[in-house]
């Protein structure tokens, strides 16, 4: 295996206005905290989760590394 991990580009591109806590929650724990804000993190399985509970409120890409 090599040593390249792929990473997720991670944009917000909704409010969270008007959401439950857990979707405002998950936002804060990947990092967002702006509309059209991008982080990059980690493709794992947590992050995925996260990611998957706000998939409404997100926008994903892959990013090589």
């Amino acid at each position: 295996m090599g040593s390249e991990m792929t990473k997720l580009k991670v944009t917000q591109i909704k409010s969270k206005i008007g959401t439950k806590q857990n979707h405002r929650d998950s936002l804060r724990t990947l990092g967002l905290r702006k509309i059209r804000q991008s982080v990059v993190r980690e493709d794992t399985p947590q992050n995925r989760g996260l990611i998957h509970t706000v998939r409404h409120l997100v926008e994903v890409e892959e990013v090589k590394s």
